[in-house]
């Protein structure tokens, strides 16, 4: 089994949707978030995590509002930015960076 640590230290950039079922904005986003990990799935991975079933990592990572999307490599956060976005938008925000 993968654990989260193992997932965001991988040379594949990862980038974690952490999200919480309650939220509309986390659910509007959802099939954006859907569709670019489709479009983009052979150089990124996306990762959901709901912060009421995770909340150390939650913590860990100071999640203060939902959705959050953190961009890590290798263990390092690369981008980070609360609130819902576009497909396109998250693709503008992350591919550059990656």
């Amino acid at each position: 089994m993968e654990t989260f640590s193992k997932i965001i230290n991988d040379e594949k950039p990862v980038l974690v949707d952490f999200h919480a079922t309650w939220c509309g904005p986390c659910k509007m986003m959802a099939p954006e978030l859907q569709k670019f990990a489709q479009n983009n799935k052979e150089s990124i991975r996306v990762l959901k995590i709901d912060i009421d079933k995770n909340e150390p990592t939650a913590s860990q990572f100071n999640i203060q509002g939902v959705p959050t999307l953190i961009l890590f490599k290798k263990g390092k956060v690369l981008w980070r930015q609360s609130g819902a976005m576009s497909s396109q938008q998250i693709s503008n925000a992350v591919l550059p960076k990656i």
